[in-house]
């Protein structure tokens, strides 16, 4: 198969939400269709004892939440899909938000009952950033929840962008009966429970069918008003409006009872954009070029516990990454071969012999890779848009063992190269100090420091707000402020230095004070200097 043809049939794609509005579920239920998996795993519940396929950590079985984005790869009528399942929770959002650097386009789940949530609008924000092409699915349609309507309303406002539904609820919660597919123009109906994947359909070529009173009774009624209602309110659906990021379809369903996911899956396969274009420091790479390029945009260790493995997820941009053979890895200038290039299913992998544009691939590291590092086939670009962002939670890293201070040193280190907290370090490597965007991921970095590591220990906290990487035109002036600020300066895990704000007034009365010195408020920076 030629690399155009590999191209085309590539889908790559996060799926996104607020915690609890369903998306680890309905990524199960798009892996039953790819055959991937033969039974969907609980997410949450006391009573199942299997865990969802993509929350394979032990800390997300124990939880029910996911704090790390997972890959997952399936084949779905002659289309090959690549699924990156990230963490709702707000603490793991930078995570999130570096993934969307890798895909394509987007699924956002949404709670019918919740409706539009805080979380919700962030991660819009960055999908309109990037204009990355966004599905929305309205997920627990067996649940009583908002009206359509006013949830069709409220996602308009919120996530300033237009909608077109393309399918449409049939009552809800116990009195809900189906979805009308606004496009095929059949119904399918809905049956609680129901575990296969095929509903039974039932076709109408016109609404006014009496068919429709007999199974429907007084709902089809409603359905025949919020159709008429749907047609002259909404656009007609365009997919370039949609692969431009200006106009999102929406579909309705339970994720939880495998209903309204095919007709999901199989419109995404149709309309979604197969890899993309994306931006360098230097200039724009295409696809179909025939020189490899990637980025690396996510790191984990210990993805194997037993052999205490580090893989680095490449997303492949342009050409054809081959196993044994040596690229340019960009930053440390210099040539670099991967014996075992993996695809995954979650923590499962597999060996690959080659990898197209739109796959993701696991990589062996020894610690020569970071996040946002690009390799090629020689040419020295690098692949922009991958930033770290300035943590607002600090906490001072206390060993309670001195016996395994080696360990804890070493876990550390990796945990915070995965992009999972922000590591500081004071007096000369004497103090070290995390930083992260919310609480709960300094109880997830102690419980793998324990776990993972054997390192026992304490994290204090500390009274700061805000880290800002600092840069100067004049060198003296970047060490006069230094020097004069030394207690609140600290390095990063590339050694550059940083400020460490006690308050937002402070911070902005340092930034009045010293106009010579910049402020950076994400790691963006750095991108656009070569080191």
């Amino acid at each position: 198969m030629s690399i155009d043809a590999e191209i085309a049939r590539r889908r790559t794609f996060a799926i996104i939400s607020h915690p609890d509005a369903g998306k680890t579920t309905l990524t199960e239920k798009l892996l039953l269709f790819g055959g991937s998996i033969r039974s969907a795993g609980a997410v949450k519940s006391n009573k199942i004892t299997k865990t969802a396929t993509s929350d394979f950590m032990e800390i997300e079985k124990q939880r029910g939440i996911s704090v790390a984005t997972s890959v997952m790869t399936f084949e779905y009528r002659d289309k090959l899909v690549n699924i990156l399942d990230t963490p709702g929770h707000k603490d793991f959002a930078e995570d999130t938000y570096r993934t969307l650097t890798a895909v394509d386009s987007v699924i956002l789940v949404v709670d019918s009952a919740k409706g539009v949530e805080a979380q919700t609008e962030r991660l819009m924000e960055v999908c309109r950033m990037r204009k990355t092409p966004v599905i929305v699915f309205v997920n627990k349609l067996d649940r009583e929840g908002l009206r359509p309507v006013d949830l069709m309303d409220e996602l308009e406002d919120k996530l300033s962008i237009r909608l077109r539904p393309m399918t449409w609820p049939i009552g809800m919660g116990q009195s809900f009966k189906g979805v009308y597919n606004l496009h095929e123009r059949n119904i399918y109906l809905f049956t609680p429970g129901k575990t296969v994947v095929e509903q039974e359909r039932l076709f109408v070529d016109d609404l006014c069918d009496p068919v429709l009173d007999r199974e429907l009774g007084s709902a089809a009624v409603q359905l025949r008003e919020d159709v008429e209602l749907i047609d002259g309110v909404y656009d007609s659906f365009s997919v370039a409006a949609y692969r431009d990021g200006a106009l999102a379809p929406v579909f309705f369903g339970s994720a939880l009872n495998n209903f309204g996911v095919r007709e999901l899956l199989e419109t995404f396969l149709e309309i979604a954009p197969p890899p993309t274009s994306r931006q360098s420091d230097i200039r724009l790479v295409e696809p179909d070029e025939e020189g490899f390029s990637g980025f690396v945009f996510k790191i984990h260790a210990n993805l194997d516990p037993r052999h205490r493995d580090r893989i680095a997820f490449l997303r492949v941009c342009s050409g054809t990454f081959l196993k044994d053979k040596p690229f340019r890895h960009v930053r440390q200038r210099r040539d670099i071969r991967f014996s075992r290039p993996y695809s995954f299913m979650a923590e499962r992998k597999e060996v690959v012999d080659a990898a197209y544009p739109g796959d993701v691939v696991g990589l062996y590291d020894r610690g020569d890779l970071k996040i946002g590092d690009t390799l090629t086939e020689g040419e020295e670009i690098e692949f922009q848009g991958i930033p770290s962002f300035a943590p607002e939670i600090f906490k001072e890293l206390v060993s309670t063992d001195p016996m395994r201070s080696k360990q804890l040193d070493k876990g550390i280190s990796q945990l915070t190269e995965e992009g999972v907290a922000q590591l500081f370090i004071q007096d000369r490597g004497r103090r070290k100090i995390v930083g992260t965007v919310g609480e709960l991921q300094f109880q997830v970095i102690q419980y793998r420091l324990e776990h993972e590591y054997g390192a026992a220990c304490r994290l204090q906290p500390l009274a700061y707000t805000k880290a800002c990487w600092i840069t100067a035109d004049d060198p003296k002036v970047l060490n006069e402020f230094m020097k004069y600020r030394h207690a609140q300066i600290v390095s990063d895990k590339d050694g550059r230095p940083v400020y460490l704000a006690d308050s937002e007034w402070m911070l902005a009365a340092i930034m009045r004070d010293s106009p010579k010195v910049e402020f950076h408020f994400t790691s963006e920076f750095k991108r656009k200097v070569r080191a």
